[in-house]
């Protein structure tokens, strides 16, 4: 019978395929099989096609663990994230999986939810996989545990900075960028009065972002007020706490600046609770623009960090390690910032530019 016309394998069926049998079904020999699977570049593409082919029409799984053991390589890349209850992180974690995979990589994903033992299993759990390299998109990741990585030759790659070493790159985010315009956009409707709720100072990117904040506040010439400077975390808890203490304080600000969406979206939760309208009577400003930003009620103003540009940084700064490329230069992976402007702000009560606009359409 042709090959063309046999039959797809019955899922069903107790006997398990093996790698002869779609040798016979693509008339190759079993190591051009393996040599397909294993993604060898020397294989006449004729005979890959008609590999990958038989695969389809057979319904053959391959054995990940008998690959590595012939190719001496997983093909496995490990992705730390910091908690899965955050969207920026599955929005991350789907950006990195899709163009892993486009490139023959499998991921294994590890939560550490800043919890020490937490993360010490998720590294432990790389290491038995043999992972060819890990993605650690979280922060305040525990020394000893770093070491546990770089002693096995493990390459890194980390957001903002990692520890200094040959097999370890980091991705640098614009933070000032977009903190920049998202102040210089307050200013320009009128705030004065800017509160910032940031994420736990101990965290480089939390840090990082309030640095931001003041530099651009000064830049502006407006004066940052010390009780207006909310050290949180960055979860709908954190914003509600935050703002709840804000609102609390008899000089309340006017707008409020958030390190990350999630805090932005409980700020949100707790304005609406106290019958503030926002824009009209307080602004709010978030960052990361994860897609919730965008359905929230108001729709969010907010900083975009873009998760693709974060996934195909970590991904192809791995490869050029895992690959053996030309150093990197620095910067040679940034990632960019910009505001993106909806409807959570807007001109403080009683400012000069809402009196002017008024006036305007009252004409």
């Amino acid at each position: 019978m042709p090959a063309s016309k046999r039959p797809r394998q019955n899922r069903n069926e107790k006997r398990h395929l093996d790698i002869r049998d779609v040798a016979r079904h693509a008339r190759v020999s079993i190591a051009t099989v393996s040599r397909t699977i294993n993604r060898i570049p020397t294989v006449d593409q004729e005979l890959a096609d008609r590999v990958w082919k038989a695969i389809e029409e057979l319904n053959y799984f391959p054995n990940t663990q008998a690959r590595a053991l012939v190719s001496g390589r997983t093909r496995l890349l490990g992705l730390l994230v910091s908690e899965i209850t955050n969207p920026f992180f599955p929005e991350l974690i789907e950006g990195f999986e899709q163009i892993a995979v486009a490139n023959g990589y499998e991921i294994l994903i590890g939560s550490t939810n800043y919890d020490v033992s937490r993360m010490a299993t998720c590294i432990r759990r790389m290491l038995e996989r043999q992972v060819e390299g890990v993605a650690i998109m979280t922060f305040g990741i525990e020394q000893p545990l770093l070491k546990e990585l770089s002693s096995r030759d493990i390459p890194m790659v980390f957001v903002d900075a990692g520890p200094p070493g040959p097999l370890v790159r980091a991705l640098s985010v614009d933070y000032a960028k977009g903190i920049d315009e998202g102040v210089h956009h307050l200013a320009g409707l009128g705030h004065h009065s800017i509160a910032f709720v940031s994420g736990p100072l101990h965290q480089g990117s939390a840090q990082a972002r309030k640095t931001a904040f003041l530099d651009s506040l000064r830049a502006s010439g407006l004066e940052a007020h010390s009780e207006w400077l909310i050290e949180g975390s960055h979860t709908l808890e954190g914003g509600m706490a935050a703002t709840e203490h804000l609102l609390s304080l008899p000089d309340r600000p006017t707008a409020i600046m958030c390190s990350n969406d999630m805090i932005a979206i409980g700020a949100l939760r707790v304005l609406a609770r106290a019958r503030l309208n926002v824009p009209q009577e307080i602004s709010v400003i978030g960052f990361d623009d994860i897609h919730l930003a965008e359905f929230v009620y108001p729709p969010l103003t907010t900083v975009r960090m873009s998760r693709k540009d974060l996934a195909r940084g970590a991904f192809e700064s791995l490869l050029s390690v895992i690959e053996k490329r030309e150093a990197p230069r620095p910067g040679d992976w940034p990632i960019p910032t910009r505001l993106i402007v909806r409807e959570s702000t807007g001109s403080p009560p009683e400012s000069p530019v809402k009196k002017a606009r008024q006036r305007i359409t009252s004409r």
